[in-house]
């Protein structure tokens, strides 16, 4: 039979086995910081574009319709006046 010290340092020495393996694995093979984040920064550059072009349109939009409708307020407003 295994003896109780012998059954405690086998546990032992499988939960500290289990503890560092995590930190192992990171340290053998570290994810690279700067290559990893200059792949994200293109598309976030592209949608921030995006994002500007499309707030202009609706600016643009939005410009032309208050025209149109003070165009249309002026055009009345002399019509009435003219009758």
């Amino acid at each position: 039979m295994i003896s109780r010290i012998a059954r405690f340092s086998l546990a032992t020495l499988i939960t500290a086995a289990m503890g560092f393996s995590p930190t192992v694995v990171l340290a053998a093979d570290p994810a690279p910081a700067v290559p990893a984040a200059a792949p994200t920064a293109a598309p976030t550059d592209k949608a921030a574009e995006k994002k500007a072009n499309k707030k202009a349109k609706k600016e643009n939009k939005a410009d032309k319709k208050s025209k149109k409708k003070s165009k249309k307020k002026s055009k009345a407003a002399t019509n009435t006046a003219a009758q």
